[in-house]
């Protein structure tokens, strides 16, 4: 896999547009390579993963305000929305569709130099090719769209910080959807390349929207960048350009954004004819939280069930968490964000705080994506009691592990030590989840479907699951009059209880 430097340019230099990293992405995006029969698995599994997540969070109030959103812009040919029938406007269905998957912070995750969620790339690139199916859309240019979106911000977020900033990932998600589509409409290079550039400059926000009392933009701000994307990419069909160089320029990205006008980053991409691959290198999750969580939650449930005095507060005196950075200063104590001790922070910010989720995985040797948020599940006294004993550290060791590049090195995980009322000490560590490639139980395409059918119980009527995974598994082969199937229909009578709150439109 190639690698290139890029770094900012004075605007006076000779600077060769082909050597701009916009421009390469879009040569990426643009590049006819067969993909691999694993990387083609595995982006079906995302589908259904997606779906899944998206399934269980059409009740909730921030997916629904975007559906109405949504189902006000009906349009034809249109795309499909998660939860109805109809078609509407793509940008609003891409929007509505990411939404619901992003709202229980339960789908996949990358980790490395930047945080992502590359299955945020999804929803908008099917959003397209349903709307697009009258040129010719397949599920193949599907799969390949979607392997695209994942290459592009997994290169990304291995090669450049943007959370060091305090710049949103969505930063890097924007230009991956761009590419995306690019791949899916099978764009010249130089449409795709303008898309990006727009792309980029439209989605660097800060990183508020995961600090503090954390609010219902977290779900949206991964849909806005899609949506954002969908229009790019609309604009630069019809001919209409981009700043640029959008991430070298003097004034641009890296300059007064990033690392600065001095900076340089190495970046890999992989070159013509090499298969795109990095969708395998992303996690998905098999609990209902932040991903740093997912491992913790992992070990949380073990030491309750072997031993049940950490469970009860009185018995217990501290409880240290040792682990990466990242862990530390996200999720953890090192936050310095008094709500992620509080039983009224709202559920955004619950599943962002790892002392809260320790402490309930403890006492019920359960998680559940809707029962350990509830606000009388978070306010029970002696959780409360345990959860603020709960502290974490960073421990360089979890911190270079967690960069490493070797699969077998990598953790998120960490150690953890109990101490007791009697001065007893439990002491246990994790590496990675157990649904991890290399953890106890990785997760498989019938993990996948599992996870679908329980999310789905009560959503969704038991036809609907099987007919969604029937057209899903075959996406491969799906023709350009069978992607409008690619979506679900809740249960009659299940969102007639939804308010749908009105707006502008």
């Amino acid at each position: 896999m190639p690698t290139f430097r890029v770094s900012p340019h004075r605007s006076e230099e000779r600077f060769a547009r082909e050597d701009e990293l916009a421009w390469r992405i879009a040569q990426l995006a643009a590049d006819p390579v067969e993909v691999d029969a694993e990387v083609a698995e595995m982006a079906v599994n995302r589908v259904i993963d997606d779906t899944a997540v998206a399934t269980a969070a059409l009740g909730r109030a921030p997916v629904a305000a975007a559906r109405a959103q949504a189902l006000d812009h009906p349009f034809a040919p249109g795309a499909t929305v998660l939860g109805v029938p109809g078609r509407y406007s793509p940008e609003w269905a891409a929007w509505a569709n990411a939404v619901a998957v992003r709202e229980l912070d339960f789908h996949d995750t990358f980790l490395a130099a930047e945080y992502a969620h590359p299955g945020d790339n999804i929803a908008p690139m099917v959003a397209v090719a349903q709307h697009a199916a009258g040129r010719g859309v397949t599920g193949r240019d599907v799969v390949r769209a979607v392997v695209t979106g994942y290459e592009v911000q997994i290169c990304l977020a291995r090669a450049i910080s943007l959370h060091a900033h305090k710049i949103d990932h969505v930063a890097h998600l924007g230009p991956s959807v761009a590419a995306g589509i690019g791949t899916l409409l099978r764009l010249p290079v130089e449409v795709t390349y303008q898309a990006i550039g727009q792309a980029l400059h439209t989605t660097t926000a800060t990183r508020q929207s995961r600090k503090g009392q954390i609010s219902t933009w977290k779900a949206y701000a991964p849909a806005f960048a899609a949506k954002v994307a969908v229009e790019a990419v609309d604009r630069a069909m019809r001919g209409q350009t981009s700043p640029a160089p959008i991430w070298e320029g003097e004034d641009g990205v890296i300059a007064w954004l990033l690392d600065g006008p001095d900076a340089g980053y190495d970046v890999w991409l992989p070159g013509p004819g090499e298969p795109k691959r990095a969708i395998l290198d992303s996690f998905t999750k098999q609990h209902s939280a932040e991903y740093q969580a997912q491992a913790w939650i992992d070990l949380a449930l073990r030491l309750g069930r072997a031993h049940p005095e950490v469970t009860d507060p009185d018995r217990v005196e501290s409880v240290l968490i040792r682990t990466s950075a990242h862990t530390h200063d996200v999720i953890g104590s090192g936050a310095a964000d008094p709500q992620k001790y509080d039983p009224d922070a709202t559920r955004e910010t619950l599943d962002h705080s790892l002392p809260y989720i320790f402490a309930v995985a403890l006492q019920d040797g359960t998680w559940h994506h809707v029962r350990s948020y509830l606000p009388e599940r978070a306010h029970r006294s002696d959780t409360v009691a345990l959860w603020r004993r709960i502290s974490t550290v960073e421990d360089p060791v979890w911190t270079r592990r967690y960069h490493s590049t070797d699969p077998a090195e990598q953790a998120f995980g960490g150690r953890v030590e109990i101490t007791l009322t009697d001065g007893q000490v439990i002491a246990e560590q994790i590496a990675v989840a157990d649904a991890h490639p290399g953890g106890a139980h990785p997760f498989a395409r019938g993990d996948y479907v599992a996870k679908l059918r329980t999310l789905a119980d009560g959503v969704l009527a038991p036809d609907e699951v099987g007919r969604f995974l029937a057209v899903a598994q075959r996406l491969p082969g799906l023709g350009p009059d069978e992607l409008g199937e690619l979506t679900v229909t809740a249960a009659a009578g299940y969102l007639a209880a939804v308010p749908s709150p009105k707006g502008l439109f």
